[in-house]
């Protein structure tokens, strides 16, 4: 069997996708399944696409206008490649991943005329808040392809029952698979209750001179996109409003959408200038040292459809703070963390609880974390379930378990 994975773009500044899309193909690759990725190269001046880091996996990448202004279907670079790598196969399946651009309407496109079985993977991109965000830009694009082009999807894939419920919302009647995002596995976290900042300031941070905290002081991380749908105004609100002595809060990310100028300014106003410090993207041995050099992790998310970056905290023993507008309920239930309604005065009332905490408790919570991920959240468990997926699009027989009625998805 042969997988064509497409997705839009793998540079960092793309999110989660440009990360767990990759981490799939290695891990299908693994699997013995035949994987080939398409993807757009870098614009001018754009950060470089991320590979898989498997050899087995193919990558193609077409022109970076492909992306942003390549409307017509037929034309897309990411047409023409599906036409070459899949035309002629009697074993293929195309997974797409994102929604609303160009790239996407072509693979939608080129399914169709090749006859080829698609899934899709939105990524979030169906959420209340994605859809509300550059609203009237996606309601003119769902009337004019993007429903047309999911509903020709012979599966949705959602990473959890959250978004699948976004699914039926949407109008969407196929079947669903759920199968989460995997993670990858550092090396357990050190037991020593002290790395914190001397493990991690130094080599993470671009400006080393301009960051003079005691080695006592502990660490609350974010690490995404500076994106608007990340909620970091409500941390910064939040914030100022317990401000706990003897801590900081590192943002770690690529500015999306120019946010970062709004958040810098919202720090400004509040006067916690002193108390934040943003690093920049992150990325490979630098990233997992600033997880594990942190006292907590926060993602404060107006919407997230699986929330990558709070599977990797817990995987690195770091307990974790996020919303219930993200699919991590087993937060409290594993105590490893806190799942709290989005806003400013629910975030402060647990990161007031959650750095009155001794070390020795936070550290109890981040090893429940790892055990979580370990039982849980593995790419190839991800993988396997997928495959049983592509093998059930082209062969049919029994429904693998992960695939359910859009109605069973509530």
């Amino acid at each position: 069997m042969r997988l064509i994975l497409t997705i839009a773009g793998l540079a960092p500044e793309f999110g989660g996708p440009s990360r767990s899309v990759p981490a799939l193909a290695s891990a299908l690759a693994r699997g013995g399944i035949e994987v080939e990725l398409i993807t757009c190269a870098a614009p001018a001046g754009g950060s470089a696409p991320v590979p898989p880091g498997s050899d087995q996996v193919k990558t193609h990448l077409v022109p970076a206008h492909c992306r942003t202004t390549q409307w017509l279907a037929r034309a897309n670079g990411f047409a023409v490649a599906l036409r070459e790598r899949c035309g002629t196969a009697t074993s293929c399946v195309v997974h797409d991943n994102g929604l609303w651009l160009p790239t996407n309407h072509a693979v939608a496109y080129a399914a169709r005329k090749l006859k080829q079985p698609l899934i899709v993977s939105p990524r979030g991109m169906l959420s209340a808040w994605a859809l509300q965000f550059k609203g009237l830009k996606k309601r003119f694009a769902w009337h004019l392809f993007q429903k047309r082009d999911l509903r020709s999807a012979q599966v949705l894939h959602a990473t959890s029952r959250e978004e699948a419920d976004g699914f039926l919302r949407a109008g969407l009647r196929q079947p669903i698979t759920v199968v989460a995002n995997g993670v990858e596995l550092p090396p357990p976290r050190s037991s020593s209750l002290s790395l914190r900042w001397r493990a991690g300031r130094a080599q993470v941070s671009p400006t080393p001179s301009t960051v003079t905290p005691p080695s006592s002081l502990r660490t609350v991380l974010f690490l995404s996109r500076i994106h608007p749908v990340k909620g970091l105004l409500n941390l910064v609100q939040a914030w100022a409003a317990v401000r706990p002595q003897g801590w900081r809060v590192v943002l770690a990310g690529a500015d999306a959408d120019g946010h970062r100028a709004e958040l810098e300014a919202a720090i400004h106003r509040y006067r916690l200038n002193a108390d934040f410090q943003s690093i920049g993207p992150v990325d490979g041995e630098k990233k997992w040292d600033l997880y594990r050099s942190a006292d907590l992790f926060v993602l404060p998310s107006y919407a997230e459809n699986f929330g990558l970056a709070v599977a990797e905290a817990l995987a690195c023993g770091v307990p974790v703070i996020t919303t219930r507008a993200t699919p991590w309920e087993d937060l409290p239930a594993h105590g490893c963390g806190w799942w709290v309604e989005v806003g400013a005065q629910p975030l402060a009332e647990v990161l007031r609880e959650a750095t009155a905490m001794t070390d020795e408790k936070r550290h109890a919570m981040g090893q429940r974390g790892r055990r979580l991920i370990e039982q849980k959240f593995t790419w190839s468990a991800a993988a396997q379930k997928m495959i049983a997926v592509y093998e059930w699009m082209l062969k049919g027989g029994p429904k693998p378990e992960c695939v359910v009625p859009p109605e069973d998805s509530r």
